[in-house]
């Protein structure tokens, strides 16, 4: 009997243990959440340089010390922002890539929903394509979150298998393509890696253009310069032409 009481109130304890564990993880989550939230808003009205952790504490009724424990300093809280805002990113475009099936197809939808989340969310976009944070050093941690746009990107130009372009790489240009094609792993032609990197850059540049006002008095409203260049840059990688019956965004 004392046994199994003892068996009994051991899995009582144990159940209570992991309850009160779960309810505490939440908590953290929740105010993990918050604090997040409350310097995304101070990020939109005062930008990242002036991001402020005592700021932050204070907008959520919070003492500095208990801010810490869950953001030593500044540079960690910014760390854990521009995580969030690569992958938010990344998986917008990885989602937009897997909606379609044709690789141009999946080109344009990759390319539209990346300016897409752009535009819906801009100071996040300038903290990680805009002006570096003076004084900040982004940590290792950033590298795979903020790849996974490019890799996005390369994957569609792998899957369509575009022929070989026949440019002549310099061998500088020649033995970054081919490090960046070993260690992601890509099975294309250096030419065609190359041309896919030029694209790259040309969609974010465009985007940058478009919100921080460079297109005013040329291009703006960009939707038709937007579209018209991501079907160019298609054409300059290589990658097929859709059928005749489907039109261009």
């Amino acid at each position: 009997m004392c046994a199994l009481f003892t068996v009994k109130s051991g899995a009582l304890y144990t159940r209570a243990m992991n309850a009160s564990r779960t309810a505490r993880e939440r908590a953290r989550a929740e105010l993990t959440r918050e604090i997040k939230e409350e310097a995304r808003r101070q990020l939109a009205e005062q930008g990242a340089q002036k991001l402020s952790l005592r700021a932050v504490a204070r907008e959520l009724g919070m003492v500095s010390s208990a801010l810490y424990r869950y953001y030593p300093s500044r540079d960690d809280l910014l760390t854990a922002l521009i995580i969030d805002a690569y992958d938010a990113l990344g998986e917008t475009a990885e989602a937009a890539a897997a909606a379609a099936e044709e690789p141009r197809a999946r080109w344009r939808a990759l390319c539209h929903a990346v300016r897409g989340w752009a535009v819906a969310h801009p100071h996040e976009y300038a903290l990680i394509y805009g002006s570096p944070v003076p004084g900040y050093q982004a940590p290792r941690a950033t590298i795979e979150p903020a790849g996974r746009v490019a890799l996005a990107l390369a994957g569609v130009v792998r899957d369509a298998s575009p022929p070989d372009t026949g440019d002549e790489l310099p061998e500088g240009l020649a033995a970054q393509a081919g490090q960046v094609a070993a260690a992601a792993g890509l099975d294309m032609p250096l030419t065609v890696l190359v041309r896919a990197l030029v694209a790259w850059t040309q969609l974010f540049g465009m985007i940058g253009f478009e919100l921080f006002g460079h297109l005013v008095g040329s291009a703006d409203p960009a939707d038709e310069f937007f579209g018209f260049t991501v079907e160019r840059m298609a054409d300059f990688i290589g990658l097929p032409a859709l059928p005749a019956s489907r039109t261009v965004r």
